[in-house]
């Protein structure tokens, strides 16, 4: 039996369960984006909106970690 690879381990990425509330999906879309892009500024009122529509702190968690990074 082979070990599985980090892809196979990973969970469902968070933005395909909160695909329910398009409010709080979009949100976290800009949320993600503006950390992609380093616009660290935009960050807190998209986490405020998402907030509002009623992001759990996971959700933000795992947007926020890397699924391809391994501790050491």
């Amino acid at each position: 039996m082979r070990a599985k690879t980090v892809e196979e381990k990973a969970r469902l990425p968070t933005l395909l369960r909160v695909a329910k509330n398009p409010v709080k999906l979009t949100a976290l879309l800009y949320f993600k984006e503006a950390l992609l892009k380093q616009r660290y500024e935009l960050c807190p009122g998209f986490l405020e909106v998402a907030r509002e529509f009623g992001v759990q702190e996971r959700e933000i968690e795992e947007l926020l970690e890397d699924p391809r990074r391994t501790p050491r």
